[in-house]
């Protein structure tokens, strides 16, 4: 499906840190293979068919958690993929935050979240697993650090309209070019240059 909220949005809680001496110090360790407050995610939508489940490598997703409306700030949940199972038809997905309970990501859990159905859609969850009607997507990337401005933003009350917002973007942007354009690019390049030397030899 295609996401259904913005494609870029920053992580409030700490379920899927995993805590070092204690703490969720995103500032010592940004770039585990995994999420902290303050980061920011791009979030890709997805068919759900095609979603990695070969947990502790699974996917990253985003979803509505059935039983809270789809306003409520706690409603979209960001966790792991542990596996999957089919029922008449429709996958369901259980999940668990990376840094939740005492065997952290990437020890086997011991057990996985259990997430209550919508009480106007009881194929919203099985077992506790997520319908895959309810997901947004999946987590394509993450840019330490970056959220926590946005964080910083809702706090003080700035909103849409304010000159921050577009400026923001403008520098995810230009973060994404810089790590990832860029470096593709030169590269290709450095491909095009090596291939069109062994032909030039070649013709030598």
């Amino acid at each position: 499906m295609n996401t259904e909220i913005p494609p870029a949005l920053a992580v409030i809680s700490g379920s899927m840190c995993i805590p070092y001496d204690g703490a969720c110090d995103g500032w010592t360790h940004p770039f585990d293979q995994t999420l902290h407050i303050g980061d920011l995610i791009i979030i890709q939508g997805v068919n759900p068919q095609t979603l990695n489940t070969n947990y502790p490598n699974s996917d990253i997703i985003v979803f509505h958690r059935p039983d809270l409306p789809a306003d409520d700030e706690n409603s979209k949940i960001v966790h792991r993929i542990v596996s999957k199972i089919e029922v008449n038809g429709k996958l369901y997905f259980y999940t668990k935050g990376d840094g939740n309970s005492v065997y952290k990501w990437p020890d086997p859990p011991e057990s996985t979240d259990y997430w209550r159905p919508d009480s106007t859609d009881l194929t919203s969850t099985y077992n506790g697993a997520i319908s895959q009607d309810y997901i947004y997507g999946k987590v394509i990337m993450r840019i330490p650090w970056i959220g926590l401005v946005i964080i910083k933003m809702y706090e003080v009350g700035v909103t849409g309209n304010s000159i921050l917002v577009p400026l923001l973007v403008l520098l995810i942007i230009l973060i994404i070019i810089i790590e990832f354009v860029i470096p593709l690019l030169q590269t290709r390049n450095t491909k095009d240059t090596k291939k069109g030397t062994y032909q030039k030899n070649n013709q030598t």
